[in-house]
């Protein structure tokens, strides 16, 4: 089955290590992950990776999309260079195509309205009530939140976010997704014989 691609916002200052996870077993099952860019020139992460977009973001379509991860990044806090973004998703949503968001990426979607109307997570519920938005009632502390077709997380749960993205897209479930989950944020052993054995078959 051709799988439409997934599409990765880059941008300077880009926080790399919270979508590794996702990205890496997104790839394994098949799917393209196209890096979306403010433009087609390079940027930087925050650690220092210098990244050359694959495509920029006014090139993007939902239709063409599975779907749409947004890093968080200093900038999301620094002034409105990213509110693109935030408006990018709202297209993606609003065509039936999902979002997926972690850190500073939650804040930039506070400022758009898309987490009024959702469960939602950050970092924590005072960060996102800075932004002033109305969805403080809709915010759920746990480690990453589905509603809607967005994912949303804190900067400390990527192994989170990127199970609540396998969920969404249907990449693992039930037993597997869980045995990947402990695998990665417990370090359970036993759940590697699960994958192993899902892996067989």
């Amino acid at each position: 089955m051709t799988r439409k691609p997934v599409h990765h916002a880059v941008y300077d200052t880009c926080a790399d290590w919270e979508t590794g996870h996702a990205t890496a077993y997104l790839a394994r099952a098949g799917y393209a992950i196209r890096t979306v860019g403010p433009s087609r020139e390079p940027v930087t992460s925050i650690g220092g990776l210098r990244v050359q977009p694959a495509c920029a973001l006014d090139d993007v379509r939902p239709a063409e999309s599975s779907l749409l991860i947004l890093p968080g990044a200093d900038l999301w806090d620094a002034g409105d260079d990213l509110a693109p973004f935030a408006r990018k998703a709202r297209e993606f949503l609003d065509a039936g195509v999902p979002v997926a968001a972690i850190c500073g990426a939650t804040a930039g979607l506070a400022r758009e309205g898309l987490l009024d109307d959702r469960e939602h997570t950050s970092a924590v519920s005072f960060y996102l009530a800075a932004t002033g938005y109305a969805g403080a009632e809709r915010y759920v502390d746990a480690d990453a939140v589905t509603d809607g077709g967005l994912v949303t997380a804190g900067p400390t749960e990527p192994v989170a976010f990127a199970r609540e993205i396998f969920r969404l897209l249907g990449v693992y479930e039930g037993e597997v997704l869980d045995a990947w989950y402990r695998l990665f944020h417990d370090s359970d052993p036993e759940a590697y014989a699960v994958l192993e054995r899902a892996a067989a078959q």
